[in-house]
């Protein structure tokens, strides 16, 4: 088979192409990258993130994983921005750019504005020649060599590369702030974790008029009608208001 039609090929060439992409993005981790932490650590708002299209999806995750770990964030749609969504920016309020040509139009257009609400910009970035580049207070590296498609156009390695700065950029400022556990788990009250850390006995103890309590002395035909009555799966037994024991369902079977 002609290997310009060999799917399993271009698959490979592919995965290995962002896999490799990611790998170099290690050595742009400098003190531009550590500078961005701190400006990111100084703020008393929230940290806005813009860009468009493939940024655009890029810019929602990185704040997703932000606000799930400590620092609030809101993605602002740079041509949305100009119509109405820049009271999403407030005074002072640090923006992330997302461009990997770093020539948005857009963004170019809301750099000026930015400014005169005293707000610095981040620029993640896969061309640090080009004008927005030039504009930015801190300049974050995330180019590529090339696109991991088979033609080396389509977002795809650069779109892997601009989200796992992303991640690194949460993951600096979870180590910056001693982020732990018990932290993430209050932005996780639903999810396992913060059931594990947050949930308490008391959280899922039922009433006393809702269980099934009986005496030492009471029938076990009684004893059936009682735990069908509050169907828990077990009753308490009771002795002058004291637990003194439980029967369960697996008692009555055995």
């Amino acid at each position: 088979m002609n290997s310009k039609f060999d799917i399993i090929k271009a698959a490979k060439n592919s995965i290995n192409n962002q896999g490799q992409s990611i790998l170099k993005l290690g050595d742009f981790v400098n003190e531009d990258f550590k500078e961005t932490v701190e400006l990111i650590n100084r703020i008393k708002g929230r940290v806005i993130i813009s860009g468009i299209g493939k940024s655009a999806l890029i810019g929602t995750k990185i704040v997703a994983t932000l606000n799930s770990t400590g620092t609030p964030a809101i993605f602002m749609h740079a041509s949305e921005a100009v119509h109405g969504d820049l009271g999403i920016h407030q005074k002072n309020d640090p923006v992330i750019f997302l461009s990997n040509s770093a020539t948005t139009p857009e963004l170019l257009a809301l750099e000026p504005i930015i400014r005169k609400r005293k707000g610095k910009i981040v620029g993640i970035m896969g061309n640090m020649n080009g004008a927005l580049a030039k504009k930015v207070d801190v300049f974050l590296d995330a180019s590529v060599t090339t696109e991991a498609d088979p033609l080396g156009i389509v977002p795809t390695s650069s779109f892997m590369v601009a989200a796992a700065l992303g991640d690194a950029l949460a993951s600096g400022l979870m180590q910056r702030r001693n982020f732990t556990e018990t932290d993430y788990a209050k932005t996780h009250p639903a999810g396992q974790l913060g059931r594990n850390l947050l949930l308490t006995v008391k959280d899922v103890m039922h009433n006393p008029s809702k269980i099934a309590k009986v005496s030492p002395q009471t029938s076990i035909r009684k004893l059936v009608i009682e735990m069908t009555k509050f169907p828990l799966g077990a009753a308490c037994v009771m002795e002058e208001n004291k637990l003194i024991g439980i029967i369960t369902d697996g008692d009555l079977r055995r």
